[in-house]
């Protein structure tokens, strides 16, 4: 086994991914950037990708699919590409200066406290980023999961629209308060729920993914769509000769129907939402569609996140000046999910809103996730595939062991993504871990801690890396990385072997004993027929032995800073079954309390004629932007509250639900989120603090 004390210093500076994907092949690389979020190719090279590539899978199921290579890069190095969080010693912005002089490596945006930056590197220049005295880590930008809100059966109710979610008379909306929405399917800003005498009440939309408009300022990708563009557009389309919608007439690079975004928007701020008299801006994160050329030159990672959240706090302050306000606060929603990381805060985006939040008048709300449900309901329901995500135990003494159980799908299904469970531990103790694959394959380890192996290849043409690392630079625990890949190179395409892969864990010094380990996620995505064999994308799970159905929550909710809710189903007075868990891998309360999000009536963007406006969705995605409102109501009336007095606000008023007390739960946390309270406390909390100067 290999041990990173053979190789140079900065070697342990890349996350084990990172290592990965920068000793593969360049052809590997390549299609790599297929499925991907954070490696995509050059531009300039992208178009030559198209036609060997994985994605000619996608073919009717009927027809066999063949001949599928991988392309050939003259110059691989300088076109693979990797979104990365870069971490600093100190906070030193000339550093990221020197890195784009020195080194031309491109600095994207950097984070409030200036210690982290988000860059896009080719890999020929990772070692020499790496190099460099000041970097502390390089992390790969974690995937992020699309949200898997799902419409409701029954769209009876949704025929009529909604009862409002605001209490007229009672408070102002959140007037003077920037409400900022980071979603996905795109904003349709002409529905009748933003619309109010005649104008949209959007401000502005950063499609990241869009081309027609210029970018924002600061950024050089995406477009950015300005309430003028967006008036103007409506304004033409009650036009009787174009009777065109205005999202044809200034069209995204997302324009679902029943989207998402317009959805989360409608509950945090639309006229029948909570917060509908705030400033309304959202950002459109750019998931790739089936386009393999989209999906090879985009970046749609975490990365994206931590750029959405600061251009949305960068245009609320220009808008206070613009409009010589003399303070806007602003809540942010994020219905978006990674699993990748500790679940302890300590993965560099949830630094990095930290750290934007560390500024009074500030709130984000994240979704806590929808991979609650751990086993199966009915014979058809398959829910647990995607909640089977976690497990934990305890090494109680030197010389056990323990095993872990990971299923990858099998039974006429080749799985093509790549597959990847993180192991974490104390700092304390020292583990050995061994990985047998499925059908007999040999054994692979032990792998002792600080050693590694990269990119073994199985007898069946497959691939697995695990590292055993110790100090993560950013928590000091240790952890183990298993990486499961496809053979991709040239033909045959080998998916990832299925069965039953069981990880052991071997106490070798066992002081604390505890272990959580996490599978990151890939969206179910079919790309065809090969040989006779469907070849998918397909996330893999524990098996319902070793699976713990408790910390599941998303780990961008894991923030120490955001607010975390889960989903209230409101009828039955329980959590969806569907809902995440906690706490966190430290034993933090998140979720922190919950809202309506089941069979929740909002508005229905880009409905086609005939469709009603309205539609039902259910997901923790439609339980957090409730929140936002609520929170926008709350700064309305004391702007200067943190985000720490938000999440106490809240956790006070909160009300247990039925058969509960005010302890903290792990599906519900401190209980329903109580609008009326959660305002009335902050109002007396801004009274008291005018009173004392």
């Amino acid at each position: 086994m290999a041990t990173e004390e053979l190789l140079g210093a900065e070697f342990k500076k890349l996350q084990p991914k990172l290592r990965m994907i920068a000793k593969a092949s360049e052809t590997v690389n390549a299609v790599r950037s297929d499925y991907t979020s954070s490696v995509r190719v050059a531009a300039q090279s992208a178009d030559d990708l198209v036609p060997d590539t994985l994605p000619s899978f996608r073919s009717s199921k009927n027809k066999t699919t063949r001949g599928l290579s991988a392309p050939k890069l003259d110059k691989t190095s300088d076109e693979i590409e990797v979104s990365v969080f870069v971490t600093q010693f100190g906070s030193d912005a000339s550093a990221w200066q020197d890195a784009e002089t020195n080194l031309g490596v491109k600095v994207d945006c950097t984070s409030v406290g200036k210690q982290i930056a988000t860059s896009t590197v080719k890999l020929s220049e990772l070692g020499n980023l790496a190099e460099q005295a000041q970097i502390a880590s390089i992390e790969l930008g974690e995937a992020l999961k699309a949200p898997d809100a799902k419409q409701s059966r029954d769209q009876s109710t949704a025929t009529k629209p909604p009862k409002s979610r605001n209490q007229p008379g009672r408070d102002s909306g959140g007037r003077d308060v920037f409400v900022g929405i980071i979603d996905v399917q795109g904003f349709d800003f002409s529905h009748s729920d933003f619309m109010r005498d005649g104008k949209t009440r959007f401000h502005a939309i950063w499609d990241q993914g869009g081309n027609t408009r210029p970018p924002p300022a600061g950024f050089d990708y995406g477009a950015e769509v300005t309430q003028e563009h967006m008036q103007a557009a409506v304004d033409a389309s009650g036009n009787e000769e174009i009777n065109i919608p205005a999202w044809a007439l200034e069209p995204q690079s997302q324009m679902v129907p029943g989207s998402h975004a317009t959805h989360v928007a409608s509950i945090a701020a639309g006229n029948r939402g909570v917060a509908r008299n705030a400033i309304l801006a959202g950002v459109l994160i750019a998931l790739p569609n089936e386009e393999a050329a989209d999906r090879r030159r985009s970046f749609y990672d975490s990365s994206r996140v931590a750029h959405a959240v600061s251009y949305l706090l960068d245009l609320a302050e220009r808008y206070r000046i613009d409009n010589e306000l003399a303070e806007l606060p602003v809540s942010i929603n994020i219905s978006l999910g990674t699993n990748g990381g500790a679940h302890d805060a300590s993965n560099a985006v949830s630094r990095w809103i930290d750290s934007a939040l560390s500024v009074p008048g500030r709130n984000v709300c994240v979704a806590a996730g929808n991979a609650g449900q751990e086993k199966s309901t009915s014979s058809d329901d398959f829910g647990f595939v995607t909640g089977r995500i976690h497990t934990s135990g305890k090494i109680e003494a030197r010389g056990l062991d323990e095993d872990i159980e990971w299923i990858v799908v099998g039974n006429g299904i080749d799985d093509v993504s790549e597959n990847e469970l993180e192991l974490w531990y104390s700092a304390s103790d020292r583990f050995e871990v061994s990985l047998t694959p499925p059908g007999g394959l040999p054994t692979i380890g032990p792998i002792k801690p600080g050693e590694y192996v990269q990119n073994k290849k199985l007898r069946d043409g497959s691939f697995v890396s695990i590292y055993n690392e110790l100090y993560h630079p950013a928590n000091g625990d240790n952890y183990i990385a298993i990486y499961l890949s496809p053979f991709l190179k040239e033909n045959p395409v080998i998916g990832v072997r299925p069965g039953v892969w069981k990880v052991r864990l071997h106490g070798v010094e066992v002081r604390d004993g505890r272990y959580h380990g996490w599978i990151e996620r890939d969206d179910p995505r079919p790309h065809g027929v090969l040989d006779g064999t469907e070849i998918w994308n397909f996330p893999s799970f524990f098996s319902q032995r070793s699976n713990v159905d408790k910390s599941s929550v998303s780990s961008l909710a894991c923030g120490a800073r955001v607010i975390s809710v889960a989903n209230l189903d409101e009828r039955a007075e329980r959590i969806n079954i569907s809902s995440s868990q906690g706490p966190t891998r430290d034993g933090r309360n998140k979720p922190d309390c919950c809202a309506p999000g089941t069979d929740v009536v909002a508005a229905n963007g880009f409905a086609g004629e005939g469709d009603s406006e309205w539609i039902a969705m259910t997901g923790t995605s439609m339980a957090s932007p409730h929140v936002t409102g609520v929170v926008a109501l709350m700064l309305e009336v004391a702007p200067h509250l943190t985000a720490a007095q938000i999440r106490g606000i809240l956790q006070r008023t909160a009300q247990p639900l039925p058969g509960a007390t005010y302890s903290w739960v792990d599906d519900a946390g401190y209980g329903r989120v109580d609008a009326q309270k959660c305002v009335a406390e902050a109002r007396s909390l801004a009274a008291r603090k005018r009173l004392n100067g």
